[in-house]
């Protein structure tokens, strides 16, 4: 009877966790981690991006996105929408095809991959024969034009890719066409570009990679015209009325020539070098799009699209390399004036208004660049009360006026996704994640939805003088009437005036506008909200660490100076107290406690209490043990000299940026071989130590004395009837120091000052490194942020029943009893499988099915990559799922929790990846995409290039690599 009873509350838990607790990866946020092609669909409004680890996406309107992933381990080279219709191809580097759908399901569209090809070549024949490098889409719908490095052009059926031999046009075939006099029919090359001719679908352009273009028949199967360029062709564009073909080419000339009528044509109408001598901008069509073409002995560095329109000129200059590029028409058929040029570079998405004067840049409302700089660190806040997230918005606004006022042009399917649900009139499911940057800046960003939007962002720098030159020309613009015409555009910039102004932590309060943030060189700032602009100067309190020991030599980098004048800060989060730590360390754990005016900060060497109200420090304790000298060395590393030596080469590629461009010398490939380097050191120095069994560590271990956590608590300290104030720090060395705080009276808080006593010591018996510090109260609940209960958003901690303290080392959770701190129980995870704990935090699980039922859990991330919710209060494993690869030591590092079971961690250096522990918290992309009405006759030709294989070339000297004009008809200009 009493088996059937267990077996019977087994199983009624077991339901219970399905109600609870579900893993699902939900959406990536952020821009894709190199992206290699980009295509346009004006039929579905639909934009398709393929990365070079084999990723296609598909963004529409805000909120409607796609993702699928080919199964082989190879980079998409282009990517085309068949006309009028849901379906894509996607052409890999490993030379195969494949056929992508959005299908319908249960009410909303799914991206499938419904086949793959691979040409085949007849028997002996090379591999050069069928290697694809380009593809034409038939306006038809139901052919792929496939040329070949071969010089051949394959016909294959849509979407069964069955081959059309009685189609193919070989290279013998157009050979044999050319005139007798054109330079003995020499190897016209690879088949560089395929362009339908855009009112007659029987004309297919051939482009070869020599120069000469062929015009074929395909009811008579021959060539009807031969364009005989002599340079080395880079791409083609055929004006949409059929009567002009224009070609790029390597010497960074452009042609026009005339392809009326049947023959050879010996002369282009027009041959121009935009940026050679002699340049003329007369007599152009309304717009002329050039991407390249810049001299390489004095702008081979510059990734430039120079956009032309009537006497306007103007060389967009961008900061990493261009993909692609296409451009959106106005009208229902789109088939108007330009209204926005779309423009893919490595590092971002660049969408410009071509209808508002100076051309300005539409800001995105996805496939924003979160790495703009490096990413330091990220901190979530939800729950955001209306009033806070109105004035944050309102300040970000302010910021943002140089960007166009039109709507975003891309307006493609339809969003699904439920809105952020309102639990009360001023409180909404409103969350922020804000990412903090190497250049000392931290971005806000709207997170309730499935689009990661920019809301606002901190600058940090303004406070420090810093290493940055403010003299030093800006090599990004150059000055009124110097050619060629450049205008910086984007806002990918990875350089740092200095590295010590990144960000390392950062705690926002979000009932009281509070914000701390602290940096690399032990710089702690203290911020307000505030919606006016507001002249100040910041004063720095020091707070000695060390306590004047006198073995302690500090050897890493020296600390920022602040500045003396006053400093003007906008609206918005606005820094009025700095604490200076000594040595200038970075800052390893931060904690604000806005109700008592109170930020509690931690180093390698100790931590320290600091009253920002009254701008003076409480508390200081050192916490060094004598063994402890590497702490002295700067960085925190147990590979110190390895990660030393990789950043001052860091910072010798940045400074040298100018210098580089007078050289030309591609830094790009340098800083990729450092980060590769430094990623392999920080994996062996991460997963070495997994390997080992459960021991003691020894207290002459390094780093013993790193504060890892800091905690604030209203529980009990000296005895169970008077609960006060006290503060909680756990180190590296397995030690947890707990303070009493007295706090002055509310009328007196300003005057009086703020004490802190030593109350209790902890040493854990195996002296794993500490990285949680939780006090649960009478019924066995997280205590509620502090506010939390002022603003009736939590209910009161209990103080009747006995409080407990969660000490979560990097092997186990112990739970003690307080006051008296007797362990109570425990749960030894790296017992199990050999596990530590790398990331956890405290959050509220709902029920999927009953709205009144929920639960308080631990989520838990492992350096084996797995995660783990562990029950409160009786710290017991709930579930476990594996979620990232134990290698991805960056990934497993940039991991935070939200409160509500959610999480992100970074997937590249450009995106997050989204997952849910919830059932009932998930966001994810729910799109509907229909197939676009038949309209004959409004079939347009894709934008050039005819995808990357054109970006990638770099050729040499200068070249106009891809050239796109839009002339209308009948056009007086003509």
């Amino acid at each position: 009877m009493k088996r059937f009873r267990r077996h019977g509350q087994e199983s009624h838990r077991d339901r219970i966790k399905q109600e609870l607790y579900g893993f699902n990866k939900t959406v990536e946020h952020g821009f894709p981690h190199q992206p290699s092609a980009l295509v346009f669909s004006p039929s579905l409004q639909l934009l398709a991006i393929g990365t070079r680890s084999g990723a296609i996406k598909l963004y529409g309107a805000p909120g409607v996105e796609f993702m699928g992933l080919h199964d082989e381990n190879a980079a998409v080279t282009q990517v085309h929408f068949l006309p009028q219709q849901v379906d894509l191809v996607t052409l890999l580097d490993d030379n195969s095809l494949h056929m992508w759908t959005l299908r319908a399901h249960h009410g909303v569209s799914e991206l499938l991959e419904t086949g793959r090809f691979t040409l085949t070549g007849p028997p002996g024949a090379p591999p050069s024969v069928t290697r694809v490098t380009a593809v034409l889409t038939h306006s038809s719908g139901d052919m792929l034009f496939l040329g070949t490095e071969g010089g051949h052009v394959f016909v294959v059926e849509v979407p069964g890719f069955r081959e059309l031999e009685e189609r193919n046009i070989s290279l013998e075939n157009v050979t044999n066409s050319l005139p007798e006099d054109y330079g003995g029919r020499r190897i016209l090359e690879h088949v560089e570009s395929l362009q339908e001719n855009p009112v007659n679908p029987r004309q297919v352009l051939i482009g070869y990679g020599r120069g000469i273009m062929v015009i074929w028949d395909l009811e008579r199967h021959s060539a009807v015209k031969h364009i005989p360029a002599t340079q080395q062709l880079e791409s083609v564009w055929w004006t949409e009325d059929g009567g002009h073909v224009l070609s790029s080419h390597s010497d960074g000339s452009y042609c026009r020539w005339m392809v009326a009528g049947e023959g050879t044509q010996s002369e282009p109408e027009k041959s121009e070098v935009p940026y050679g001598e002699g340049a003329s901008c007369s007599s152009l069509p309304p717009f002329l799009f050039l991407s390249g073409g810049m001299p390489r002995a004095s702008y081979g560095d510059r990734h430039c699209i120079s956009v032309i329109h009537s006497k306007t000129h103007v060389a967009l200059d961008f900061t990493s390399r261009i993909i692609d590029f296409f451009v959106i028409r106005d009208g229902p058929d789109h088939i108007g004036d330009p209204s926005a040029l779309v423009v893919l570079v490595e590092e971002e998405l660049v969408v410009i208004d071509l209808q508002t004067e100076g051309w300005p840049v539409i800001q995105t409302p996805y496939l924003v660049p979160l790495h703009c700089s490096a990413i330091t660190c990220s901190h979530h806040v939800s729950a955001i009360p209306l009033k806070m997230w109105e004035r944050v918005l309102s300040a970000g606004a302010l910021q943002n006026t140089h960007y166009s006022k039109k709507p975003w042009p891309i307006t493609g399917g339809q969003n699904l996704s439920p809105d952020a649900p309102q639990v009360k009139v001023t409180f909404l499911w409103l969350l922020i994640l804000t990412n903090v940057h190497e250049d000392g800046t931290v971005r806000f960003w709207d997170a309730s939805g499935v689009c990661l939007y920019p809301m606002y962002k901190l600058s940090t720098a303004g406070v420090f003088l810093t290493d940055a030159e403010p003299n030093e020309p800006n090599m990004n613009q150059c000055t009124e009437g110097e050619w060629p015409p450049f205008r910086k555009v984007g806002c990918f910039d990875p350089y740092s005036d200095d590295p010590r102004l990144g960000i390392q932590k950062i705690h926002l309060c979000k009932y009281s506008g509070y914000l701390t943030v602290a940096g690399t060189a032990g710089q702690i700032l203290v911020l307000e909200l505030n919606d006016e602009a507001a002249e100040q100067t910041v004063e720095a309190t020091v707070a000695d660490l060390l306590q004047g020991q006198e073995s302690f030599r500090w050897k890493g980098h020296t600390r920022l100076e602040v500045r003396e004048e006053p400093v003007t800060f906008p609206p918005g989060f606005q820094p009025f107290s700095l604490v200076q730590c000594q040595p200038p360390a970075v800052v390893t754990a931060l904690t604000l406690h806005s109700e008592w005016k109170l930020v509690t900060f931690g180093t390698s060497h100790g931590f320290g209490l600091y009253d920002y109200q009254q701008k003076s420090n409480v508390l200081v304790r050192c916490t060094l043990n004598p063994s402890d000298q590497l702490a002295m060395e700067g960085p925190l590393s147990r590979v110190k000299s390895i990660k030393k030596s990789l950043r001052q080469s860091f910072r010798r590629i940045r400074r040298s940026r100018v210098s580089l461009r007078k050289h030309h010398v591609n830094s790009a490939a340098k800083v990729q071989e450092a980060n590769a380097r430094l990623e392999a050191e920080l994996a062996e120095m991460e997963l070495a130590p997994v390997q080992r069994k459960i021991e003691a560590r020894s207290s002459d271990d390094s780093f013993t004395g790193l504060v890892r956590t800091l905690y604030f608590a209203d529980t009990f300290l000296s005895d169970s009837s008077h609960h006060t104030p006290s503060l909680w720090a756990g180190t590296n060395g397995g030690s947890v120091f707990a303070y009493q705080l007295r706090l002055p009276p509310v009328e007196r808080r300003s005057e009086d000052p703020v004490y802190a006593n030593p109350a209790k010591e902890i040493q854990l018996m195996h002296r794993a490194p500490v990285v949680g510090i939780v006090v649960l109260d009478g019924h066995g609940s997280p205590l509620p942020e502090p506010l939390e209960v002022a603003h009736d958003l939590a209910r009161s901690a209990d103080m009747q029943g006995c409080h407990q303290l969660l000490v979560i080392s990097e092997e186990q959770f112990k739970v003690f009893t307080l006051p008296k701190v007797s362990a109570k129980m425990k749960l030894k995870l790296t017992a199990i499988d050999g596990s530590r704990v790398r990331r956890v935090g405290v959050a509220w699980f709902g029920s999927s099915r009953s709205e009144d039922y929920g639960e308080s859990g631990l989520t838990v991330l492992t350096n084996q990559g797995d995660l783990h919710v562990v029950s409160l209060p009786g710290v017991k494993l709930q579930v476990q799922y594996p979620c990232i690869r134990r290698e991805d030591v960056s990934g497993i590092a940039s991991c935070v929790f939200t409160k509500h079971g959610q999480g992100f961690y970074l997937i590249s250096p450009s995106e997050f990846e989204r997952f849910s522990l919830s059932t009932c918290c998930v966001v994810e992309p729910r799109s509907l995409v229909e197939v676009p009405s038949q309209t004959p006759g409004t079939t347009l030709p894709r934008a050039q290039p005819d995808g990357p294989s054109v970006a990638h070339r770099y050729t040499p000297k200068i070249s106009a690599r891809h050239v796109m004009e839009h002339a209308l008809l009948n056009d007086e200009s003509e």
